[in-house]
Order: structure tokens, then sequence, then C-alpha cells
């Protein structure tokens, strides 16, 4: 047996190219499939008497509700000066203790409704979801009310999560990454809150169970709120669980301002954060931006993606592929609802700084000195419109994006609307916004490392300072 399949291997082996696989190279690429572009969804818009708006998305298909309560103006955006990040404490705590239930007895409940709920802040906003089986739909939405507007923000979960805070911002502080990212948006932002997103030992060490509660009066309040509801609900009984659940909740004095706009312009920073005896540096580029609103938002998007925002973008072929200086390098914007900012940046081998810096500039002035290729245009325009869709088929993802699109300024449409929108962009458009906000004379400069190792590489970028923070 053994000796008849090694003659059938022979025999094989040396077959006949007539009989040979044929070669790869010979292949031709199948034709890529027509975009199909997101169904855009029928939605129902009201707005309740106390100012709440409420979004109605039916969906067919699970038996499952999603529900999205995003609150503007509730998220860093409004922190004090003194307590930077306390938007991320006020959300953590929603679902630790109510009036009624401790957090043990939330988590229950939303168990036993086969669902969860919880909460998340952002730059402009805290979001509360909460899903469900659709049978347990009436439950749920009176559970997602309990959490967002009567949380008691109990003692001792406010002392755990000061001394969990306290603990991840340690260890935050021993990563390059993170001090960067504080030192960037710092030199791009300035004194906007939109600078203020990672907290301090002292903020979160002043923050009290009064403070909580106050806060929550002041930032959680319906005239500021949206409620998405997602699901195989009816439009007249999902707006009955919405009045029900949010109907008579109130505002508490007047609301906070909207938030200033963000700087338009810097005076570009060179800093160098000290790491002593560092064998890699963490470098990041940075400028202001544009809001998530703006006129040039969706040529900037995906000048963003071919740049810096995927595998195959520019920056990271470069930096990772061809000269092995990363594992990973990125670019792009980033864009909020009253401004944004332009962020690149990658994790690279000292003895490589000054030679990475110059690749990301090099990069930085092609994309806005000729035009992309239209193989460049089409492939980088499905990995968006790819992207987006695939993320967009569950529901509690619509929900989510509908919400957050809320949040930033962009409206209900914006859904359906950014797909096509991002398939009529010109190569001429990418070049124009691409020139006009990664234009490397406007790039601050923040660099954690080691000043002996990396030092001399600096100087070709201009004067830095040396600090410890």
């Amino acid at each position: 047996m053994k000796k008849l399949m090694l003659a059938i291997a022979v025999s094989l082996a040396f077959a006949p190219a007539a009989f040979a696989a044929p070669a790869a190279d010979n292949l031709p690429m199948p034709a890529y499939g027509k975009d199909k572009p997101i169904p855009v969804p029928k939605i129902t818009k009201k707005t309740l008497a106390n100012g709440l708006t409420v979004w109605i998305v039916p969906r067919q298909g699970l038996p499952r509700v999603d529900y999205v309560l995003a609150v503007r103006g509730a998220g860093y955006a409004a922190d004090a000066p003194a307590t930077p990040a306390f938007a991320s404490m006020l959300a953590s705590l929603l679902n630790e203790g109510t009036a009624k239930r401790d957090s043990r007895a939330i988590a229950e409940a939303a168990q036993g409704m086969g669902g969860s709920v919880g909460a998340s802040a952002s730059s402009d906003g805290i979001v509360v979801s909460g899903n469900a089986l659709v049978s347990q739909a009436a439950p749920m939405m009176g559970l997602l009310a309990e959490v967002a507007r009567a949380p008691s923000f109990p003692d001792k979960e406010v002392a755990l999560a000061k001394a969990n805070a306290l603990q991840s911002l340690r260890v935050s502080e021993t990563q390059p990454a993170f001090r960067a990212e504080r030192a960037i948006s710092k030199a791009i932002y300035g004194d906007h809150p939109y600078g203020r997103t990672t907290p301090t030992v002292e903020a979160i060490n002043a923050v009290t169970q009064d403070m909580l509660r106050a806060e929550h009066a002041r930032r959680i309040r319906p005239d500021r709120a949206l409620l998405v509801v997602t699901g195989p609900l009816k439009e007249a009984e999902a707006l009955k669980l919405a009045e029900g659940a949010f109907g008579d909740w109130k505002a508490n004095g007047p609301a906070l301002p909207d938030t200033a706009a963000a700087p338009a312009s810097a005076k570009p920073a060179r800093i160098l954060l000290n790491r002593d005896k560092s064998v890699q540096s963490a470098v990041r580029l940075g400028s202001p931006g544009i809001a998530a609103s703006a006129q040039d938002q969706i040529p900037l998007r995906l000048a963003s993606t071919i740049l810096g925002g995927g595998f195959s973008s520019r920056v990271n072929i470069k930096l990772r592929e061809e000269k092995g200086y990363t594992y990973g390098a990125s670019a792009g914007a980033r864009m909020n609802r009253a401004g944004g900012a332009i962020v690149g940046g990658a994790d690279v081998r000292n003895e490589v700084t000054g030679a990475a810096l110059n690749e990301f500039f090099s990069e930085y002035k092609r994309i806005g000195a000729e035009p992309v290729s239209a193989k460049e245009m089409e492939m980088n325009k499905r990995y968006v419109a790819g992207g987006y869709m695939i993320s967009n088929q569950l529901q509690r993802s619509v929900a989510a994006t509908l919400a957050q699109n809320w949040l930033v300024g962009l409206p209900a449409e914006f859904l359906g609307e950014y797909v096509p929108r991002i398939q009529k962009v010109t190569p001429q458009q990418v070049q124009a916004v691409a020139k006009k906000y990664f234009a490397p004379e406007n790039q601050s400069i923040v660099v954690v490392g080691d000043p002996k190792a990396v030092g001399e590489q600096l100087k070709a970028f201009g004067e830095f300072t040396v600090t410890d923070k």
C-alpha cells in the first residue's frame, strides 16, 4: 500500500504541465459586487411636552428591543477645568444604584429581561442604553428611565468607583500612548473643554456624592435628550412606552450653555515627554480640525482613511510594511460637535524617531500635492462603505449610530446619506482638504521617549520643550 501511494505521489509530482493547477497569476480577480447602500429606515419623530425628542425605528427580525437615551451637553465638555473627565465617573455610576434598587438588583433585573443596561460618556454627551426581549419592552423602558432619572450614587459605590479610577489612572500613566494623547490634545485644544478628557488624581479625589447628584440634576434633562427606540414594536406602542416612562420628567433649572467652538488654529508646539531609558518613542502629530457637521467633513473622512485610517493606508504601508519602523501607524480626523482635531501617530524604535516623523510629513505633503489615483479612490471608498454597512447591520448599532450622530449635530437622515456621499467624493476634493488640514507646517509634535536617545534626531523639527508631565 505504501509503495502504491508513493508511486501516485511521484507520478503527480512529475505530471505534464497540462494537468497541473493553473498558476495563481493567471487567474483574474473576480469583479466587485455592486455596493448596497444601507436601507434608509423609516424614523418616526416625536417631541414630548417636556422637550424629550423620541425617534422610533421599527425593525423586524430578532424579538429584541434596543433603547438609547443620549443627553447632549452632559459629557466631558461640561466638566469644570478642575475636574476633567468627571463625566466618565458620572456615567459609570448611573446604574450602580437608584432610589429603588442597588447595583446588584439593577443588574439582576436587566438579566431577567434578557438584556442589560449601562451608560458611557463622550466629549459631547452621555449615553444610557438598555436592551431586552421584546416581551420585556415595558419593564426595560422603566428600568432605563429609573437609571437615567433617579440614580442615588450610594456612598460605597462612589468610593469604589474612585478607588478603581485612581488605580486605572496609575496604570495609564505608565503607558507612553496615554501620555502622548493627553499632551497632543492639550497642544491642539489649549484650554478648550475638548482637551480635558483624561482625569487627574486631584479631580478623582474631589468627587463626592453631593457633587454627583448636583451635576446629574444640571446635566441629565429631557429638553437636551434624544430617546431612540428600535425593534419589532409598533410606533404607537413605542411612543406609549416612552411617554409612560419619561413623560413626567421635568428639567431642573436653566440648561447648560452650548459648548463653545473649538480652536480652528493653534501655534504648533514641540514637546518631548521624558521617559528615561525607554527603548522606543511614542510619536504624535496634531492640529485643529473641524466639526462633524462642517462642510468639508465628508471628503475629510475619506482623505483620513486613505492617509491613515486602515491597514492599507499610506502611513501604515510606509512606516510598517516598507520601512519596518513600527507595528502600526495611523493618521486622520477626529470630529466632535463644536470642532475637532487632526491626529497622527505611531510607536517606533528610538533610532528611527526622526525618520518616522519625516515619513509622516512626506505622506502629509504628498496627499495634498497630487490627486489620489482612481484605483486607490475606489479601494478606499469600498472600504469605508463596507465597514459602515457591516457595523450598522444590528439594530443596536443603528440605534447607537443615530444617537451618536445626533450628539455631534448630524440629522437622522445622515445614516442613509453617508455612503452615497462618500461615493461622490472626487480626487480633487480629497487633495484640497488634505492640503488644508494635513499641512505639515501646522502640526504640533509630541514625543514620549528618552531625551538622550532621541533628542538629537528631533533638532531638525524645531526646539522641543523637555518635561516630565
